[in-house]
């Protein structure tokens, strides 16, 4: 009795017990698509790779006349990060912008909702089994971040924030991509929505993080430290740590740097003009709990849409 009632209460369970998700997955692993997509990823991020270890090891050696391992780990690290980084935005949409505008064009949709599968189930069923997917794309690229380790400068810490990082974009795409799925019947309609919401989150929140930093340091620079407040610090620091938190790429470059100089994982110290510093969440943390949120909210509104729809 309390082991069925452990799995009854089992989020894990539920999901894995999900007709949707059982289906989706048996499906994607079942053809050659799956394992195509899969031996792509890895080539591209092998090839990426060996260009960027050997651009790194030249160039360390023209200015040093060595190799400096723990900047080439670095680097590498980064840039196999930021490739897995550019593959899931480009790879996840196309998973789920299909999975109720698919439905539909395939005319599956209305034997679907006959069962008495609740909206929920078949949403959750459907992320579920895209970020599978995703899940085994990252897993697999693990053994290329970790040739890093071969040359130092790279700890644990920073493959589990990057893992993290990656995930949470993965949620909140593929939460998108079933968004705009249920609002259209054009699975092309819905990956261009997708796309084009998640391309202006990332180069708009850019944009904004290159103003503020500039209007920071011109403010730092032009004002007297004597006369340069807290209060004022406290007005540009709190909108360029947001937009920095919105964009995946500038909170993997900036938690990286706070891992390098301060060796903490959940918090940083940051000065201020004056010699007085504070204690802030890491931008990961901050990162992982607004997309997550947002991902929630984008789910929610989803299963309203097809509940709206079915009645």
């Amino acid at each position: 009795m309390a082991t069925r009632l452990n799995r009854l209460y089992n989020p894990l369970y539920i999901l894995i017990r999900n007709p949707v998700a059982l289906k989706e997955l048996r499906g994607r692993m079942r053809g050659p698509r799956a394992f195509m997509v899969m031996t792509g990823y890895l080539l591209i991020v092998g090839f990426f790779t060996t260009f960027i270890y050997l651009a790194a090891t030249s160039d360390s050696l023209s200015n040093t006349g060595e190799i400096d391992g723990g900047e080439v780990g670095r680097i590498l690290f980064s840039s196999v990060v930021a490739i897995e980084l550019f593959l899931v935005v480009f790879i996840t949409p196309a998973f789920t912008a299909s999975a109720i505008s698919g439905e539909h064009e395939h005319q599956t949709y209305d034997l679907l909702r006959t069962t008495l599968l609740p909206e929920s189930s078949l949403v959750w069923g459907k992320l579920f089994s895209a970020l599978a997917y995703i899940i085994l794309l990252l897993l697999a690229a693990i053994p290329m971040q970790s040739i890093a380790f071969l040359f130092g400068g790279v700890d644990l810490p920073e493959i589990y924030i990057s893992f993290v990082i990656l995930m949470c974009t993965a949620v909140f795409l593929g939460s998108l991509g079933i968004y705009f799925s249920s609002t259209t019947r054009s699975t092309l309609r819905a990956n261009i929505l997708t796309y084009i919401t998640a391309m202006a989150v990332a180069l708009i929140s850019a944009l904004i993080i290159v103003v503020l930093v500039g209007i920071n340091n011109s403010y730092t620079a032009t004002t007297n430290t004597s006369v340069v407040t807290r209060a004022g610090e406290w007005i540009l620091l709190i909108p360029r740590g947001l937009f920095i938190c919105l964009n995946p790429l500038a909170t993997l470059l900036v938690t990286r740097d706070f891992l390098i100089n301060q060796q903490s994982v959940f918090t940083i110290e940051y000065a201020f003009q004056d010699g007085t510093s504070v204690t802030l969440l890491s931008p990961w943390l901050v990162f992982s709990f607004i997309y997550l949120t947002m991902a929630g909210i984008i789910l929610w509104r989803t299963v309203h849409i097809l509940k709206r729809i079915q009645e």
